[in-house]
């Protein structure tokens, strides 16, 4: 079987206050919005800028660290992969889709009282997923309502564990 790579990495700030809910199963979920900037000349030779919006989602411990820190015009750096996912609109019957990027690794780029995109060098980073006490996870919502258990007893962090 052929390998391949679905991995997104991206330098944005937050457009609004992150949405947190549970599942049934009582994972947390935190679904926000980040906008990355991109600069080109236009044909005119005029410099202009285009937003590009994406849709993010984290679970478990990392909806936590979104839920305490995360904030409308908070920078961060992301890294995740993408999910696509469809469903029949109830109204219409139309097929409807949604890209959302699954978040495995957040850095907060912004102190904890800038929400407007400062340049903090604090933040909370997940480590790499090299040992047992590891927060890196397989983002698919199943497999994260399997253990939330499991979960919770790897990886706390405390206001003390935080730099900033």
């Amino acid at each position: 079987m052929a390998r391949s790579v679905n991995k997104v990495t991206l330098l944005g700030n937050v457009g609004k206050d992150p949405e947190i809910r549970s599942t049934p199963s009582g994972v947390m979920v935190a679904s926000f919005g980040l906008a990355t900037s991109d600069r080109f000349q236009d044909a005119q030779g005029n410099w202009q800028d285009r937003t590009e919006w994406h849709n993010l989602k984290a679970f478990k411990r990392t909806a936590e660290i979104v839920r305490d820190y995360v904030k409308k015009g908070s920078k961060l750096y992301i890294e995740g992969k993408i999910s696509t996912n469809s469903w029949d609109d109830k109204e219409t019957g139309v097929k409807k889709y949604r890209t959302e990027i699954l978040v495995n690794e957040l850095v907060l780029l912004s102190g904890r009282e800038e929400g407007s995109g400062g340049a903090s060098a604090g933040g909370y980073n997940r480590p790499a997923s090299t040992s047992s006490s590891s927060a890196s996870f397989d983002q698919r919502l199943p497999a994260a309502a399997a253990a939330p258990d499991d979960y919770a007893q790897q990886a706390e962090i405390s206001d003390d564990d935080i730099p900033f």
